[in-house]
């Protein structure tokens, strides 16, 4: 079996994700120093009671997350109720907690739109959206010429998911699609901006469905967890390949 120190695979992710270049709404990296030494490496969209007690479970010495446990807009949090019930198992089992977020979202291999876009074959790729100065995502050319209600059945058969779509009145074909996953709503504004045909996120409120659709924006929305499962689970594959460790990815039951 592997063994890779926790400081040197800190050191891989962090530079494969090129972390420091990202302003974000929490930190990136290591978020809960446990074992100096690391065998098993566990994955989950995010750190959750389950995802916890199931790199518990697998014996796990490294947890990593796209969402992890610390944010800015939670502000200062008491450990205790089911904040603590995420943070005590992994003190007690001396796992280590990794979390990525936007660097994760932006990354043109191994990120979460990345990985949906290799499924879609998109062709001239390039990077997309802005917050604080960097992308969150990319654009990209369909290999062919979709109707929207093909797109969204593709996407539902990547996502494992339902997926919901604005309907312009006067677009009959998609040709070009912008994506940042989770919960990026406003986005699709951007790519009415940048002449991209459709946009996809996880998430759509009532007036975004609206106003995409008025603006001539076919905006799509597969779930905030179903669109963002992909960037774990590549950057799983990327650490097996360096190190050669056991690895495991947890699965959620978040429908959202």
């Amino acid at each position: 079996m592997s063994v890779v120190k926790r400081k040197d695979l800190e050191k891989f992710l962090n530079n494969l994700l090129n972390i420091y270049e990202f302003q974000d709404y929490g930190p990136n990296g290591l978020q809960i120093e446990g074992a100096e030494e690391i065998r098993k490496v566990a994955f989950a969209v995010s750190a959750t009671k389950h995802s916890v007690n199931e790199a518990v479970k697998a014996g796990a010495d490294a947890l990593i997350v796209h969402h992890g446990l610390f944010w800015k807009f939670h502000g200062t949090r008491p450990l205790k109720g089911p904040f603590a019930k995420r943070v005590f198992p992994l003190i007690k089992n001396d796992i280590s907690l990794f979390g990525y977020h936007l660097p994760l979202d932006a990354h043109l291999e191994v990120g979460n739109a990345a990985g949906i876009s290799k499924q879609l074959e998109l062709t001239d790729i390039k990077p997309f959206g802005d917050y604080k100065g960097s992308p969150t995502g990319l654009k990209g050319k369909l290999p062919r010429k979709l109707k929207r209600e093909e797109l969204a059945k593709t996407l539902e058969g990547i996502l494992n998911h339902q997926v919901i779509f604005s309907t312009p009145e006067d677009q009959e074909t998609i040709n070009s699609l912008a994506i940042i996953t989770g919960g990026a709503n406003s986005e699709w504004s951007q790519a009415m901006r940048e002449g991209v045909d459709a946009y996809l996120t996880g998430e759509m409120s009532e007036h975004d469905w609206h106003e995409s659709a008025e603006a001539g924006v076919t905006m799509f929305a597969g779930g905030h967890n179903a669109t963002e499962q992909f960037g774990v689970q590549q950057l799983m594959e990327s650490v097996q390949k360096k190190f050669s460790l056991d690895c495991l990815y947890i699965e959620s039951k978040n429908p959202a």
